[in-house]
């Protein structure tokens, strides 16, 4: 749905039970947050789609300037991040000024020159005080940075990415978010700096959540394997005990 789509490799056989034990440890932190303070819990937790990954999702919007300076911190915070781990971005369109920015967000991932215009286009708002906020001036912007504008004007009144921007407004419902930047993890928790207080608290968060969600898809992906690996023994005898705590 999103680019800038950041995702580590899964572990190796061979380092799955150190990365257990390490996510663990993080599982402990995890225990000691606030539910409500640090975070809140989705009432109706949304699919994540980064398959066996723990998905960590920021939804933002290009004219807000807590976005723009989060986007430092980000990257940052990217570098240190541990396998099994994907991050994506997500344009909220939670009100119709919002919209437009959000298309020029899908038009350039549709077209893979999200490189071009995320970070200019974020520049222009805030350092250069430009008014790119109308369809066409987006276009034009996005002519600026090398786009073939034609490509890209026919991108961004395309079918595809409207359906995008209405799936992107259904989840800013679902999740219930009233102001951006707020992170979302693996579907299931939402943060932001506004409710834990600070960018390094809400990392932390982010981090201690992670952890939690990792242990949690860790312990379902070594049940999967161990019932993989009986599934050519022989039928249980009646008098066997059955196995329990099968992954549904």
């Amino acid at each position: 749905m999103t680019a800038l789509i950041h995702s580590r490799p899964r572990l190796s056989t061979a380092l799955a039970g150190l990365a257990a034990l390490l996510l663990l440890a993080g599982s402990a932190a995890a225990q000691e947050l606030a539910e409500g303070i640090d975070y809140r819990v989705v009432a109706a937790p949304a699919r994540a789609e980064s398959g066996q990954d723990v998905e960590v999702l920021e939804l933002f919007w290009y004219g807000c300037p807590h976005c723009y300076q989060l986007e430092a911190h980000i990257e940052r915070w990217l570098e240190a991040q541990a396998e099994g781990v994907t991050f994506r971005r997500l344009p909220a369109a939670a009100s119709p000024r919002w919209v437009p920015h959000a298309k020029a967000y899908f038009a350039a991932e549709q077209l893979g020159v999200l490189d071009k215009l995320h970070e200019p286009l974020f520049r222009a708002l805030h350092d250069q005080r430009r008014k790119v906020l109308t369809d066409d001036q987006i276009v034009a912007f996005a002519a600026e940075q090398g786009i073939d504008e034609d490509a890209f004007r026919a991108a961004y009144n395309s079918f595809q990415v409207d359906m995008q921007v209405r799936k992107s407004a259904e989840l800013v419902r679902r999740y219930n978010i009233d102001g951006v930047p707020s992170i979302v993890v693996n579907g299931k928790y939402v943060t932001s700096a506004t409710q834990t207080g600070s960018n390094a608290k809400m990392f932390a968060v982010i981090d201690a959540l992670v952890a939690r969600e990792g242990v949690a898809q860790e312990g379902v992906a070594q049940e999967g394997m161990a019932q993989e690996g009986g599934s050519g023994a022989e039928p249980a005898k009646a008098e066997q005990p059955a196995k329990t705590g099968d992954a549904g």
